[in-house]
């Protein structure tokens, strides 16, 4: 049995309208707030009332060192590239690939796609301002990048663990894999993954939103919801619970179903009789868990770390691997030792004759 290969598509679609009818419209009624006719005496009145309105926000980036900026471009610049490419040929041969139609290639799509999502949330904001004198970005652009930036890094969080429990299956139970990951399973799967995320998301940038700030330079090159934070006013319990919570549900809880898969996993692997089952299960397994290792390893390093006065310098180095360089990686190190990706690959750049490729299409 396969698996759905438009799941990716429809969870997408259900993020879309989420955006669509319950994001944006309330982005909209901020907004009518924030005029830039506001003259000053009123400005100076909202904030005696511990009530600012900002309707544009100044993103410091790095611009305390000007000659790093332009390599820092070219960096960003070659990394967003090859994200986009090295990503969505993934998902083009997971589409074109009859052997590619299983669970775990359709997670990997899913993965690619929400890579490239991540990216362009913030990258294309960073390159910009890298070149510009003036770093500056409106509300609602805000919004949307912080929006957007934690539903995809949320909802890979848990597509991690969802994959990390597909090679149990498959290793652990290879006679009812293709039973136990039939396609509704998998469709389950990825929808649940994309609804939380989707739904942290919303959340913690719904309340993020109404905190009153009293600033508007972000000490961050994108609008990074921490960063963010700093501006407050007034430090707010509930968005801090709102946080701990979020935190621990797409962090922590994850990573434990993650390590509990992956002590079935290694116990299963020395009893597979074949040496080439071993090595495909080492091979697999071994991609993910690299991936599993960079991805979570920035996360845990930025939102789970004790808060100091040199700390923000640190997160926008991570925030800068963890959203240009982490992504790039992912289709490199899950077709570096997967034969039946490289195939793939070769036959999507025309290295194999054409006549041998007509059971892919």
């Amino acid at each position: 049995m396969t698996c759905n290969k438009n799941v990716g598509i429809s969870a997408s679609s259900l993020h879309t309208q989420l955006l669509k009818n319950v994001f944006l419209p309330m982005i909209s009624g901020l907004n009518e707030w924030n005029s830039s006719e506001i003259n000053i005496d009123e400005r100076k009145k909202m904030q005696g009332e511990n009530f600012t309105i900002w309707s544009i926000f100044f993103l410091e980036g790095f611009s305390q060192y000007p000659r790093l900026e332009v390599v820092l471009f070219i960096f960003s610049l070659v990394m967003y590239l090859t994200t986009l490419l090295g990503n969505s040929t993934l998902i083009l041969i997971t589409i074109l690939d009859s052997r590619l139609k299983t669970p775990m290639y359709l997670f990997l799509g899913n993965l690619s796609f929400m890579d490239i999502c991540y990216t362009s949330a913030s990258i294309p904001t960073l390159l910009v301002n890298l070149l510009s004198s003036q770093k500056t970005i409106i509300f609602s652009g805000c919004a949307v990048q912080m929006y957007l930036s934690l539903a995809m890094g949320s909802t890979e969080c848990v597509l991690l663990a969802v994959m990390a429990y597909d090679r149990y299956v498959a290793i652990c139970n290879p006679l009812r894999y293709f039973i136990i990951m039939n396609r509704r399973v998998c469709a389950q799967m990825a929808m649940v993954s994309w609804m939380m995320g989707c739904l942290t998301a919303l959340l913690e940038t719904s309340f993020a939103l109404q905190i009153p700030l009293c600033g508007n330079l972000i000490d961050h090159f994108t609008c990074e919801i921490l960063a963010v934070l700093k501006l407050a006013c007034a430090s707010s319990l509930l968005m801090d619970m709102i946080m701990l919570v979020v935190s621990i549900l797409l962090l922590p809880i994850p990573m434990l179903l993650i390590c509990i898969s992956y002590i079935f996993i290694l116990s299963t692997i020395p009893r597979i009789s074949s040496v080439e089952g071993r090595n495909k299960a080492f091979s697999t397994c071994g991609a993910h868990l690299t991936v599993v290792i960079l991805y979570y390893g920035a996360a845990l390093s930025m939102y789970l770390k004790p808060s100091s006065s040199n700390s923000q310098k640190i997160d926008k180095i991570i925030s800068l691997l963890y959203g240009v360089l982490t992504p790039m990686l992912n289709p490199i190190i899950y077709s570096l030792r997967n034969k039946e990706v490289k195939d793939a690959m070769k036959k999507l750049l025309g290295k194999i004759p054409l006549h041998q490729t007509h059971g892919c299409l």
